[in-house]
């Protein structure tokens, strides 16, 4: 598999993996919210939103930054005319030594395709690692198998 199709696959998988909303004061329910976002944003194909939730300092895979991402959606968004995302199994949790530290495991199912018939379609285990930042959660670290 290409490095270039893993990345799209990895994009697609960020958002599903949390699906729910609570109290808006609830540290839980907002990266939850921040999750449910990134997903809507990236099934809308939209660039520009997900990159506001990216934290400036993000890397995917240790290596991969903004600019990466940016330009991965940009080619990605434009090849597939719908993309969807299904998790199938996932676990978030606050860090209980540092409040500032979200994280997310899950199992996702990606698809993209021209029509309404997925033309590609993947299984990742993917982790994602977000910080408070401005009282907001921002995707900082995220890694894929």
């Amino acid at each position: 598999m290409s490095m270039r199709h893993l990345t799209w696959s990895l994009l697609i998988a960020l958002p599903l993996l949390l699906a729910g909303c609570g109290g808006r004061d609830d540290p839980q329910a907002k990266l939850e919210a921040a999750v449910q976002q990134l997903q809507d944003n990236i099934e809308a194909k939209s660039t520009g939103a997900v990159m506001e939730q990216l934290h400036g300092d993000f890397l995917a895979r240790q290596e991969l930054d903004r600019e990466w991402a940016k330009r991965t959606m940009t080619l990605l968004f434009l090849r597939h005319k719908n993309i969807k995302v299904l998790a199938l199994g996932r676990k978030s949790w606050i860090d209980s030594a540092i409040g500032s530290k979200g994280y997310t495991e899950a199992q996702v199912g990606l698809s993209g395709a021209e029509g309404l018939i997925p033309d590609s379609a993947r299984h990742y285990s993917v982790k994602l690692e977000w910080w408070l930042d401005g009282g907001e959660w921002k995707l900082a670290r995220l890694d894929w198998e």
